[in-house]
C-alpha cells in the first residue's frame, strides 16, 4: 500500500492485482505515475470541470459503464459501510464498492474534485465551497434534517452563558463545513457580526485537543462527537441547532460519475433509503453497532442516534432555494471568492426523477 500526501489528503494506492481487476491496465507503473500527475496538475480541474458540466444524463439515459463505485464517508455515518448493503445489492451487477474515510466533508469533496472518489455525502457548506473553487459535482440526493444533532459547546466552567457572550472569543470548527455555516446563523439570529469572533479553522481531532486544553473557548460540533463531548470532556451545550439548521446535507457525485452510472445511483439510493428506515425503527440496533466501531461510549451513541432524523429527501425547488442562500451567505461574509449559481450543480427534474428510489 503506497500513501500519497496531497493538500492535507492521504491518498491510498491500491497494490498492483487491485489495480489490474479495476482499472484494467497491466502496467502499474504508468498507472502510478498517471495518478501522481493527475494529483500535480489538480488545479486544472477548474477549467476541465467547465466542459465536463455541459453533459448530461440524457446523453447516457440509463447507462452503467463503472465496474467500481468509490464511495467516500465520514466516520459519524459508518454504518453504510458496517453493514455492507451496497456490495451485496451491485456484485450481481458486476459492480464492487471501495470506501475511503474522510474527517469531514471539506476533504471530501477535495479528493472527490480530484478524481479520488465518485460519490460521497457531506452537509449543506462543502458543496457550495467546492463549487466556488471550480469542483465538477452534482447534487444526488437530500439527506433529512437533524436540528438537535449539532451544537455549540463550552467548558462546563465557562463563564460564556448566552450566545452574546461569544463576541470576541476564540471558537474551533472546520472551515466549510455544516458546522460553519450553523455557527454563522446562530451569531446573526442574536445579533452578532461573523467578525465578532475569532475562528479557528482546526479539523475534528485537533478541534477537541485544542477545546481539552483550553485553547479556544467554545467548539462547533456534530454528532455523534457532539454526544461524546458532552459526555467524556465535562462540556456545556451552549446551544444546538433547533430552530435554525434547516438543512440536513447531501449525497453528491461526480459529475462525470453521475451522468454515467444512472442504474448504479439509484440502486444506491434504494440501499439507503432501506437502511435509513430501517434506522429509524431500529436506534438501539443502530446505537449498539456503532458504539464499538466508533470507539464511543454506548449512552453517548444511544442519545446521538435517538436525536437523528433518518432519511433521505429528494431534490426539489425549495431545497436548492435554501442551497442558494447558503451560497449567498458565505459570499457576502467574502469566505467564497465569487458569488455562485448552486442550479450548475444540480440535475433536470426529469433526470431527479429517473434517479428517485422505487
Amino acid at each position: 500500500m503506497v500513501k500519497v500526501f496531497f493538500r492535507g489528503l492521504t491518498v491510498q494506492l491500491l497494490n498492483p492485482n487491485q489495480l489490474f481487476s479495476v482499472f484494467r491496465v497491466s502496467i502499474t507503473k504508468a498507472f502510478l505515475a498517471g495518478l501522481c500527475l493527475s494529483l500535480f496538475f489538480a488545479a486544472c480541474t477548474a477549467n476541465n470541470s467547465a466542459k465536463t458540466n455541459n453533459v448530461t444524463a440524457a446523453d447516457n439515459p440509463g447507462k452503467t459503464k463503472t465496474s467500481v463505485v468509490r464511495f467516500g464517508y465520514q466516520k459519524s455515518a459508518i454504518l453504510l459501510k458496517s453493514k455492507g448493503v451496497l456490495e451485496k445489492r451491485l456484485q450481481p451487477e458486476g459492480v464492487s464498492v471501495e470506501w475511503t474515510e474522510f474527517p469531514a466533508g471539506p476533504q471530501l469533496l477535495e479528493a472527490m474534485n480530484v478524481g479520488s472518489i465518485d460519490f460521497g455525502h457531506t452537509g449543506e457548506s462543502p458543496p457550495i465551497f467546492a463549487q466556488a473553487a471550480g469542483a465538477s459535482l452534482t447534487y444526488i440526493a437530500g439527506i433529512a434534517p437533524s436540528p438537535a444533532s449539532s451544537a455549540i459547546i463550552v467548558p462546563q466552567t465557562s463563564p460564556i452563558k448566552s450566545v452574546t457572550d461569544l463576541k470576541g472569543k476564540k471558537i474551533a470548527f472546520q472551515k466549510g463545513s455544516s458546522a460553519h455555516y450553523l455557527l454563522v446563523q446562530i451569531l446573526e439570529k442574536y445579533g452578532l457580526k461573523y467578525s465578532d469572533i475569532k475562528p479557528a479553522f482546526l479539523p475534528l481531532a485537533d478541534a477537541r485537543a485544542a477545546f481539552v486544553k483550553g485553547s479556544v473557548d467554545a467548539w462547533v460540533i456534530w454528532d455523534p462527537f457532539y454526544a461524546a463531548a458532552s459526555k467524556t470532556i465535562n462540556a456545556r451545550v451552549l446551544i444546538d441547532g433547533k430552530g435554525i439548521t434547516k438543512q440536513g446535507g447531501y449525497y453528491l457525485a461526480s459529475r462525470k460519475f453521475a451522468v454515467e452510472n444512472q442504474q448504479t445511483i439509484k440502486a444506491i439510493l434504494e440501499e439507503i433509503k432501506k437502511l435509513e428506515d430501517w434506522s429509524s425503527k431500529n436506534r438501539q440496533a443502530v446505537a449498539e453497532t456503532l458504539a464499538p466501531v466508533l470507539g464511543i461510549d454506548l449512552e453517548a451513541m444511544k442519545k446521538a442516534v435517538n436525536r437523528k432524523q433518518f432519511g433521505i429527501v429528494p431534490i426539489n425547488a425549495e431545497l436548492i432555494a435554501a442551497q442558494q442562500e447558503v451560497a449567498d451567505t458565505f459570499y457576502r461574509l467574502k469566505l467564497i471568492p465569487k458569488q455562485i449559481n448552486v442550479k450548475e450543480a444540480m440535475l433536470t427534474p426529469e433526470e431527479y426523477a429517473a434517479l428517485s428510489p422505487s
